[in-house]
C-alpha cells in the first residue's frame, strides 16, 4: 500500500546559540528561524551587506577539508554538517540559518545542542505536503582510491549504517546504524567528532584548529606524545595538564558511546546527504564514509533524482495491492474488453489519478498494427490515458456507473517513445483546474520502465446516462 504523506515542518519561532568555529576560532552566532514551504534548508551569512543566502544545496560544495563546505556569491559557510544532520534528525523540512561568520559553531563537537535548541521552541506542521525521494533501485558510489563506498537501497523511511576502519590499534573496525530518525536525538546526535593526534598536531601547525577545545573532540592518541607536543597541546587547549586515559583518549573525556567514532561518521552522512535537497525514504550502507564521499554520493543522488524530476515518472511499487483492479475499474467505466485499456489503479484523490496497463504480446491491436515490428497506436495511448482520466473524474459522483465521461479536446499530445509488447505502462494524470459543471480539464503522462512515452492534454465531460 501506498505510504501516507506527511506534512511539511519548520520552527515554531527563532532560536539563537553562540559558539565558536572550530577551524577559524571566531565567535559565532547561530538564529534558527521559521520558513516558508518548499524553503528547503538556507544558510543566510547576516554579517554581509547586503546579507547572501547559500542553500544548502550540492552544488554549492566547494570542498570537503575537514568538514563540508558551501560557498556562493563569494559568501562561504564552513562546517555545514552538524547543522544539517540536527534539522533532518529532527524532521524539519524549512528553516531558515542565520550565521555572524562563516563557520557553524562547534558547540561540543555534535549535533546535541542544535537539537536542543529545536526543541526548545518547537515543531510547527506546515499546510504542504512532504515530498519524499522513494528509492525503487540500488545506487552505488564506490571512491577506488580510498575504497569508501556508499550504497543506497529500498526501505520503508530513512535508515543509515556506517560501517568505519581506521586501521590503528587505538581505533580499528566499528559499526552503527540509525534505524529510524525517531532515535537521531539519542542515540546519534550526542556523538562528537574525534581527531588523531598526528591529525590534530599538523592542523595545529597549520594555524587550521584555532577553536578546538578538548571538550569539542575526542583525540585518539595513534603515535607516542613527546614532551614538546605536550606543551604545545596544553598551549593550543589552555590547559595546565593533559594527560592520555587507557583507551587512548587524550584528557579528561569520557565517551558516550563505546562507538561514538562511527556515530559521528553516521551523524555526518546524515547531514551531508541533506544537501540532495530532499527527504530519503531509503537505507544508507556507507563504508568507510567521509565528507568526500559523502559529497560524491550526494551529486551523484542529485543528478538522479533531478532526472526523475525531469520525467516526474510515479514511483510505484508494482507489486503492492492496488486501490481497484479490474473488476473495480468495470464497475465504475463502461468500457469492456478488448477495449478496457486500465488493469489496476494505485493512487486516487479529488486532483490526480495513478494508474496500470500491462502490454502484452496477445493485444487484439498488434495483429495488424506492424505485426512485423509491433507497436501500441498512439490514438489507444490516448484513449487508455483517458480511461484513467474518466476514473479521477467519476470518482467524484456517488453513483458512477450511472454517468459516462466523453472526450471533449485533447491538446499537445506528444509520442516521445514507441510502446512495446511487455511494457508496463504508468498512468498519471492530474487536474491542470478545478472540476466545474462536470468538466474536467487534465494533464496526462505515460511512463514506461521511468522513461516518458507519452503525454498530453485533455478535456472530458460527465454526463448522465439515458
Amino acid at each position: 500500500m501506498t505510504k501516507k504523506k506527511s506534512n511539511q515542518k519548520t520552527l515554531q519561532d527563532k532560536v539563537t546559540l553562540d559558539g565558536v568555529g572550530l577551524h577559524t576560532g571566531k565567535s559565532v552566532k547561530l538564529t534558527f528561524k521559521p520558513a516558508p514551504e518548499d524553503t528547503g534548508y538556507v544558510f543566510v551569512r547576516t554579517d554581509l551587506s547586503p546579507a547572501v543566502e547559500i542553500p544548502a544545496d550540492i552544488n554549492y560544495v566547494i570542498n570537503t577539508d575537514r568538514g563540508t563546505n558551501l560557498e556562493k556569491d563569494g559568501a562561504k559557510i564552513q562546517t555545514s554538517e552538524h547543522v544539517l544532520a540536527a534539522l533532518v534528525g529532527m524532521g524539519i523540512d524549512n528553516c531558515y540559518i542565520e550565521l555572524d561568520s562563516a563557520e557553524s559553531p562547534i558547540m561540543d563537537g555534535s549535533s546535541k545542542f542544535f537539537v536542543e535548541a529545536i526543541e526548545s521552541v518547537g515543531i510547527q506542521e506546515q499546510d504542504k505536503l512532504r515530498e519524499e525521494y522513494v528509492v525503487t533501485d540500488l545506487i552505488n558510489f564506490k571512491d577506488d582510491e580510498t575504497g569508501s563506498e556508499i550504497t543506497l537501497i529500498p526501505a520503508d523511511e530513512y535508515q543509515v549504517t556506517t560501517m568505519v576502519d581506521f586501521e590503528t590499534k587505538v581505533l580499528g573496525t566499528q559499526n552503527a546504524s540509525l534505524d529510524s530518525l525517531r532515535d537521531f536525538k539519542d542515540t546519534i546526535a550526542p556523538s562528537r567528532t574525534f581527531s588523531f593526534l598526528h591529525e590534530l598536531e599538523t592542523l595545529l601547525e597549520n594555524g587550521l584548529i584555532k577553536g578546538g577545545d578538548l571538550n569539542n573532540a575526542i583525540v585518539y592518541v595513534d603515535k607516542p606524545l613527546s614532551e614538546s607536543n605536550m606543551d604545545r597541546l596544553k598551549e593550543a587547549f589552555g590547559k595546565d595538564n593533559i594527560s592520555v586515559q587507557p583507551n587512548g583518549i587524550l584528557d579528561n573525556l569520557s565517551l558516550h558511546f563505546s562507538n561514538e567514532a562511527a556515530r559521528h561518521k553516521l551523524l555526518d552522512v546524515v547531514g551531508d546527504l541533506a544537501l540532495v535537497g530532499v527527504p530519503i525514504r531509503g537505507k544508507v550502507f556507507a563504508h568507510k564514509p567521509g565528507h568526500k564521499v559523502n559529497a560524491d554520493f550526494t551529486r551523484k543522488l542529485s543528478q538522479i533524482i533531478r532526472q526523475e524530476r525531469r520525467q516526474n515518472a510515479p514511483k510505484v511499487d508494482l507489486n503492492s495491492e492496488p486501490l481497484m483492479d479490474v473488476n473495480d475499474i468495470i464497475k465504475m467505466l463502461p468500457h469492456r474488453p478488448p477495449f478496457l485499456l486500465v488493469d489496476k489503479i494505485f493512487e486516487l484523490s479529488e486532483t490526480h489519478v495513478i494508474g496500470l496497463k500491462n502490454v502484452t504480446m496477445n493485444e487484439p491491436f498488434f495483429a495488424g498494427h506492424f505485426p512485423g515490428a509491433p507497436v501500441m497506436p498512439g490514438v489507444l495511448q490516448i484513449e487508455a490515458m483517458a480511461q484513467a482520466g474518466g476514473v479521477l473524474l467519476l470518482n467524484t459522483v456517488p453513483d458512477p456507473e450511472n454517468y459516462l465521461t466523453l472526450f471533449m479536446k485533447m491538446d499537445n499530445v506528444k509520442f516521445k517513445r514507441p510502446v512495446k509488447p511487455g511494457d508496463t505502462l504508468l498512468f498519471k494524470l492530474g487536474l491542470i483546474s478545478p472540476i466545474r459543471r462536470g468538466i474536467c480539464h487534465m494533464k496526462g503522462m505515460i511512463f514506461a520502465n521511468g522513461n516518458l512515452m507519452t503525454e498530453g492534454e485533455l478535456m472530458a465531460q460527465i454526463i448522465k446516462r439515458n
